[in-house]
């Protein structure tokens, strides 16, 4: 039975409980115990930008993310500026290259801006190292353990698609800001009036045609995640273009990922796009799960982010109206700000997507308010591919 013992030290600092991650996230019961693999929850989505300095301020600006530490040549890091940032649960880290000669100087020449790293929070970081090689997987870290004088962190690292990682983090004997080599900071950024997001929903990763199957497999054998949902076919497609998708979790449902290929079309599908700009398969966009989805888009779009528009058609379409039901707010109020709305068995879910974050049309988010719902928007995906297709147009990309 989930309890609050269940909650992480995140979870618990943000004052969430078990019932609000039901809602924000789809929690669900799960004994570890069974698992070769356990992940206990995203501990990190870790970013190399061009600029962390100018990153980490649009996102405390833009997302109302609060700044709490900080690494740098101040610290003693001489390869790079890192940036800790937290909305709820959810923690994003922003890295970039103050060396010239720093790897993170080359990724970012060859991808943009972009996540490198989708952390996660282990009990056991050996058990799982050892089940993961077992399987096959490539180990880019060996377990070790980091310290300072807030404790011990033990981590490791395996690789997944394209050059993105899994660092394996058990921070159990720790109670530092984040890691080891970084020190607690605080921002002179104004706060957002309320918390804009409480959680990372889920993590879409884009690979190259013919491979999603194949990385599928590969977090169902190494890392005992799960198959939630699949889309193939006429589920994911418009006229012009399409994809295929099918999504994986972790046993509790904190962690899910997407993976998406893409399908043929008469035209490029958003996913070829990404892998060309991007250079490589990676992590197309983040999910943040909310409370009020109309009201952090107000705040959000205040604050200047861009969202995806939305014809009036999609909400004036008595099929959708019939499908959808009774929602908390207003179909109107959902118009103005170009939310969309699915239902399936089990609730229903309000989302709305951002334009592209950077100058390469890669990484982007998605809002998500649940209600009940455990699925993705399957119902709204013609809409969003459509919407996607009118910024494909302008930038000549189709």
């Amino acid at each position: 039975m989930t309890s609050t013992q269940d909650l992480t030290p995140a979870e618990r600092s943000a004052e969430l409980t078990v019932e609000r991650l039901q809602q924000l996230v789809g929690l669900v019961d799960y004994d570890e115990r069974t698992d070769p693999f356990p992940v206990t929850a995203m501990d990190a989505v870790v970013f190399v930008s061009g600029n962390a300095t100018q990153s980490a301020l649009y996102y405390q600006h833009a997302y109302g993310m609060t700044l709490v530490g900080y690494t740098g040549p101040e610290t003693g890091n001489r390869d790079h500026k890192g940036f800790v940032l937290t909305s709820g649960s959810a923690r994003f880290v922003i890295l970039g290259a103050v060396d010239p000669a720093s790897p993170l100087a080359d990724h970012h020449r060859r991808h943009g801006d972009g996540i490198v790293d989708l952390a996660l929070e282990v009990p056991d970081v050996d058990r799982c190292i050892a089940h993961a090689r077992a399987e096959g997987a490539t180990i880019l870290d060996e377990p070790h353990d980091v310290s300072d004088e807030h404790g011990t962190v033990r981590t490791a690292a395996i690789a997944a698609y394209g050059e993105t990682r899994h660092t394996l983090i058990d921070r159990s004997r720790y109670t530092g800001v984040y890691l080891p080599g970084f020190v607690a900071r605080t921002g002179a950024m104004t706060p957002a009036p309320f918390p804009l997001f409480s959680a990372v929903d889920h993590c879409v990763g884009n690979v190259e045609l013919g491979r999603m199957n194949e990385w599928v497999d590969f977090y169902n054998r190494v890392m005992g995640f799960v198959n939630m949902a699949e889309f193939v076919g006429d589920d994911i497609a418009t006229d012009y273009s399409a994809l295929m998708s099918k999504v994986v979790a972790n046993g509790n449902h904190r962690v899910k990922f997407p993976l998406n290929e893409p399908a043929l079309g008469k035209k490029r599908s958003q996913i070829d796009e990404y892998l060309d700009f991007y250079g490589a398969p990676g992590c197309q966009h983040i999910a943040i799960a909310t409370t009020d989805i109309l009201r952090a888009v107000d705040e959000m779009r205040a604050r200047g982010v861009e969202f995806l528009a939305t014809p009036d058609s999609y909400y004036d379409d008595p099929e959708l109206r019939a499908r959808i039901g009774q929602v908390r707010v207003p179909v109107e109020e959902l118009k103005q700000r170009a939310i969309l709305v699915d239902r399936d068995e089990d609730g229903y879910l309000l989302q709305v997507f951002t334009r592209p974050v950077g100058d390469r049309p890669t990484v982007f988010f998605e809002l998500i308010e649940r209600h009940g719902s455990l699925g993705f928007g399957k119902g709204n995906f013609r809409a969003l591919f459509e919407a996607i297709e009118r910024e494909q147009d302008l930038r000549g990309n189709l």
